[in-house]
């Protein structure tokens, strides 16, 4: 159990699950906000939380709250993380952190003005045991120079053009949708495997369906098929439903990586495979339990999750034994504990051990130049650290 309280912004697809893994960590939920106060009161209701909130003003005046979790739609990233900063609150984000870099940069800003509290975002990928064993097989040296990284994050929720939901619309999730939207998560992810920096992007996007048939009422997030037989309006749409994005790296390793929000069959599947001079990781996440390791000069292995098997920064992620699997939700769990770890450590700076505002950062100025990269029709640099595109 944890001392460190938390109240969680957002009552649609993630927000419970938020609310979950705290409760598996031991943290106590003494709180959550919807999008109005009925909202707030049924969840609350329907997941036995103390307090309704009415307003984000009536959460963050909430001194029994000690952390804030942002589960909301995009566009209130800034402003929400910006406020609980600077009334005392740590702070953990759903990715993307902010609209713009210039947002991202603002709040860098504000998380090193307030050094004693936490700000993070929550790139739960990174937290599967197998991603942190292949990060540590990278890091040891095992996998050698690492030669090039490929992969991709594909889903189908979007495959129809009656397919709708928030994220599609710029104004409410930002120019780019599919890359910030589960793209972020592999490059987030191959960044803390590998250690590699991107140092430029060439990158082909191409929105499907520039009218999507929206409607007459919101939809949830992955809510199914039913949503076609509503009455519907037509909406504008500009972010990308598909993309591929070349990756350099520095030090000269090379990259690719596509996304598509329009793959028919693919309800999350994330993949990446890394090319070392001694040897290849692979892993995906419909197969999360299995890393495979390629050789070039014996048999191939896979190397099941099991504690017992793997090293101990691994270890530290699994809960159950080999043969009992573990996915997503547990990754949020791991995520969550690294964060109020930290708290409790009071290690909670540039150099915190879960994904800071820094590294959500990168990933907006990362976007931004894929976007002009697109624009543009060639390769563009990567702007330094606190620069934008």
């Amino acid at each position: 159990m944890y001392d460190t309280r938390a109240a969680v912004a957002g009552a649609g697809f993630i927000g419970p699950v938020h609310v979950e893994a705290l409760r598996r960590i031991g943290v106590p939920v003494v709180g959550v906000l919807g999008v109005d106060e009925a909202e707030s009161r049924a969840s609350a209701d329907a997941l036995g939380i103390p307090a309704a909130y009415a307003s984000y003003d009536a959460l963050l005046a909430d001194a029994d709250v000690d952390a804030v979790h942002l589960a909301v739609p995009n566009r209130f990233h800034y402003d929400m993380a910006r406020r609980a900063l600077k009334a005392g609150k740590h702070v953990l984000c759903e990715k993307p952190l902010a609209m713009t870099s210039e947002e991202s940069a603002d709040l860098v800003r504000v998380a090193a003005a307030t050094p004693r509290l936490a700000a993070g975002v929550n790139y739960n990928f990174r937290y599967y045991p197998l991603a942190v064993e292949a990060r540590e097989r990278v890091r040891a040296g095992e996998v050698g120079e690492v030669f090039h990284v490929a992969g991709s994050y594909v889903q189908d929720w979007l495959v129809y053009d009656t397919d709708y939901n928030w994220r599609v619309l710029a104004d409410e999730g930002g120019w780019s949708r599919a890359v910030a939207d589960i793209g972020t998560h592999w490059l987030d992810l191959v960044h803390a495997i590998t250690g590699l920096e991107v140092e430029a992007v060439c990158a082909d996007l191409r929105t499907v369906y520039p009218m999507r048939r929206r409607p007459t009422g919101e939809v949830e997030t992955f809510a199914g098929t039913g949503a076609a037989a509503r009455a519907t309006e037509p909406v504008t749409v500009t972010t990308e439903d598909y993309g591929a994005v070349m990756l350099r790296f520095r030090g000269g390793t090379r990259g690719l990586v596509w996304v598509s929000q329009v793959t028919a069959g693919r309800k999350n599947c994330l993949r990446w495979e890394i090319a070392g001079s001694r040897e290849a990781l692979a892993w995906c996440s419909e197969s999360p339990n299995d890393l495979w390791i390629g050789h070039r000069d014996r048999p191939n292995e896979t190397l099941l999750r099991d504690p017992s098997l793997v090293s101990d920064a691994a270890a530290r992620c699994i809960t159950y034994p080999g043969g009992h699997n573990e996915g997503f939700p547990d990754t949020f769990k791991a995520c969550f504990r690294s964060f109020y770890d930290a708290i409790a450590a009071g290690h909670v700076g540039a150099d915190a051990p879960f994904p800071t505002f820094a590294d959500g950062h990168r990933e907006v100025v990362l976007c931004e130049a894929i976007l002009a990269s697109n624009e543009q029709g060639g390769w563009v640099t990567i702007p330094g650290p606190g620069d934008t595109v």
